[in-house]
């Protein structure tokens, strides 16, 4: 019989009645029914109940084990009696009666309990993060992340994509945040950076000549934690492809994340192909790039409507290259005046203004509607098709601070008013990002997105376009309202990337500078090709149907970028600094 298991703590069923078999595990639950003492026995597989006689002595030991304790139990297998079975897991027809007990490791007292899943501070969680790994609900999620992370490369694999990794060391290079610089001994004053996507060296096997590429990459950046983005690193499913168009790109990837969520999730997930809407609608209808369309309230724009209106109000900031723009709640019927205070409320909150418009169920209007004038109001109710029973909210001012108001309106009402449909996954992709915006700071045009895109038009549209109607060929890659991934047709020409880099402000030197190993590359011959980065954390936090992306992470750091169980981020002595040639300006004693 082997050292420690026959069997593992989810495998015994009643075809197994009278086998002697041996477990090992932890120590999960303990029920003491006088001369009996039951113990529910959980390893990675699942848990098993133990029946201990205490008046052997080869098991009598049981009773002094702290929960957590590691043991390995030799007994036979046994059908539970009826009253007895725990339909619950897969295991509970059949108990095991131990005949000798091996003590592996007995446990302390624990900080917080393993076997059940009541809150326990963050911080704790996340300083015993091996205990809490024990604990089923998150024990699964990692489960399934390894499983998702399986089933990717499966199916990236049988659809002719070969894997290769990336360096991890490599020069610093601006992709949108900050590096994390790793300083070089062997060369003293220069640095590595860590990478923040494979985004060149995936590139280059284009150019390569590798067709279809792919890596589950680990990506670092020097930002913020939020509730869907982890502090410092994250992995994404990095792929890219040669002699493709987007809708290539856009065709493979939603077979596979539709074949994924299918999977692996039990809500109804949207069918290919996902919806592609163009990101100047997407700000229009849903005020974001990100729209969730798990329900159906769309923006409506009212700009030309009260540009020609009495209405003086909204007709001047229309006038002054504002816009108007509204949210038409329908079939609501009447809600009480405290209703809309509060939904002025939360536009305030933003920086907004909020107006509203009634209509009763006997045709009085309410808020504004009587200040319109009735031709006016005539118009909007035609143009909206408004009836009895529903109400109009309109903000007005900049376009890009209305959109953006209005956008978190319409969420704040999907809230309020329960719109979202459940139980589902809702793709879409957002196409046609422009390929320029302007950069307020520093008054000059900037990339707006990723600067290795190839622009709609390629160079005849950067020689002639002003700059920002310019488009790019990129696309976002979003789930209910949550960005999975950017992309894009890349620009594989030396010329029109030199141009591209020249209109955003960067001269032919710094160009070669910054992205010299890419330009020899495409100087000897590059094939068109794009590609897609979908994040990893994102799409099992999702699948685990999670808010926050460190509960599907084996060991996050916290808020503040902290790793709490190995004291990261640490001070070194200054042998090493020396060694690296690095001195500390800051006062470590104030620090600590």
């Amino acid at each position: 019989m082997h050292a420690y298991r026959t069997h593992t703590c989810g495998a015994l069923r009643l075809h197994h009645a009278g086998q002697a078999v041996r477990l090992s595990g932890w120590i999960h639950r303990m029920r003491d029914h006088g001369g009996f003492l039951f113990v529910d026995l959980r390893d990675h597989y699942g848990l098993t109940q133990l029946l201990f006689r205490l008046d052997q002595p080869e098991t009598s030991d049981v009773r002094g084990l702290g929960l957590e304790s590691v043991i390995t139990a030799t007994g036979t297998v046994a059908p539970r009696s009826a009253d007895n079975v725990n339909a619950s897991i897969l295991t509970g027809k059949v108990e095991v009666q131990v005949a000798s007990l091996e003590v592996l490791s007995d446990a302390e007292p624990l900080p917080f309990p393993v076997a059940d899943e009541r809150p326990v501070s963050e911080s704790a969680r996340l300083q015993h993060r091996f205990l809490d790994l024990r604990r089923q609900g998150l024990h699964r999620r990692i489960q399934l992340r390894a499983e998702v992370i399986g089933s990717i490369r499966r199916r990236l694999v049988e659809s002719d994509f070969t894997e290769i990794q990336t360096p991890i060391l490599t020069a610093s290079s601006p992709e949108g945040a900050r590096d994390f610089l790793v300083p070089s001994r062997v060369h003293p004053g220069r640095f590595y950076a860590l990478p923040q996507a494979p985004q060149q060296f995936k590139q280059l096997l284009m150019v390569a000549g590798f067709d279809r590429y792919f890596q589950i990459a680990p990506c670092f950046r020097d930002e913020d934690a939020r509730a869907d983005r982890s502090p410092g690193e994250f992995y994404q499913m990095d792929l890219e492809m040669a002699f493709v168009e987007q809708e290539d790109v856009l065709c493979l990837v939603e077979k596979i994340l539709h074949g994924l969520f299918s999977e692996f999730g039990d809500w109804e997930t949207t069918p290919c192909p996902f919806p592609r809407i163009p990101y100047a609608e997407a700000l229009l209808r849903y005020g974001s790039d990100k729209p969730d369309l798990r329900f159906e309230l769309k923006i409506e724009d009212l700009s030309d409507l009260f540009r020609r209106s009495e209405f003086r109000l909204f007709r001047q900031i229309v006038e002054q290259a504002g816009v108007v723009r509204a949210l038409h709640l329908t079939g609501t019927g009447q809600r009480p005046r405290t209703f809309y205070d509060k939904l002025r409320d939360f536009v305030e909150d933003t920086g907004g203004q909020l107006a509203w418009i009634t209509l009763g169920l006997d045709g009085s209007l309410g808020g504004i509607g009587p200040a319109l004038g009735a031709p006016l109001m005539s118009e909007l109710s035609h143009h909206l098709d408004m009836k009895p029973g529903s109400a109009l909210l309109m903000l007005a001012g900049p376009e890009a601070e209305t959109a953006r108001r209005a956008g978190q309106l319409r969420l704040h009402l999907a809230d309020v008013l329960g719109l979202r449909e459940g139980q589902a996954y809702r793709f879409c992709w957002i196409v046609d990002f422009p390929m320029y915006e302007w950069n307020e700071e520093e008054e000059r045009v900037d990339f707006s997105h990723n600067p290795f895109s190839m622009p709609k038009g390629g160079l005849e549209a950067l020689e002639s376009q002003p700059p920002l109607e310019i488009l790019a060929q990129q696309y976002d890659i979003v789930c209910n309202g949550i960005e999975l991934s950017s992309g894009a047709i890349r620009n594989h020409r030396v010329d029109i990337m030199y141009r591209a880099f020249e209109l955003a402000g960067y001269p032919r030197a710094e160009v070669e500078r910054r992205f010299g190993g890419l330009l020899r590359a495409f100087q000897y011959g590059a094939p068109p090709h794009g590609g897609i980065a979908p994040g990893i954390d994102r799409i099992v936090m999702l699948l685990a149907k999670e808010s926050n992306i460190r509960e599907i992470i084996a060991f996050p750091m916290n808020q503040k970028a902290e790793d709490l169980l190995m004291g990261a981020p640490n001070q070194v002595d200054e042998r090493q600094l020396r060694e690296l040639g690095i001195s500390v300006a800051i006062d470590m004693h104030r620090l600590e």
